[in-house]
């Protein structure tokens, strides 16, 4: 099964998933950016500032994906993104996994998004790098 989910991730059709996801959400830093703002820990302290530069890099990672000539590259910068995201998903978590007039979750919510959704988008983004064209 594992090996089956492997081939799927590194299938065109989870290639233009994987673009689709990315290009949302990071549409959506521009669209609904108190969603994100209050998830930004406080020692960053340009807050609007650090939401749109991360909706262009998702933006701009999304783009880099479908395209074949940058894909590795953009799956390798997806990962390191991902990982520079890692700080927000500790200071939810760290805040009571709830955002006055936000976003409000049981705490065990945002544990599994760092412990488990957040290395499978990893892997997500390394096996779409391994597509060789679309």
């Amino acid at each position: 099964m594992l090996k089956q989910i492997g081939n799927l991730l590194e299938s065109k059709g989870s290639v233009y998933l994987i673009f689709i996801f990315y290009f949302i959400a990071g549409l959506n830093h521009f669209i609904n950016p108190e969603f994100y703002i209050p998830l930004i820990p406080d020692y960053l302290t340009l807050k609007k500032e650090v939401n749109l530069i991360s909706g262009l890099i998702e933006i701009a990672l999304a783009i880099g994906l479908l395209l074949n000539p940058t894909r590795k590259i953009a799956s390798f910068l997806t990962i390191l993104m991902l990982l520079a995201f890692i700080p927000s998903h500790i200071y939810f978590i760290q805040i009571g996994s709830c955002i006055e007039g936000g976003l409000c979750v049981p705490e065990w919510i945002g544990w599994t998004r760092l412990i488990a959704i957040h290395p499978a988008l990893l892997l997500w983004a390394w096996k779409s790098g391994r597509v060789s064209s679309i």
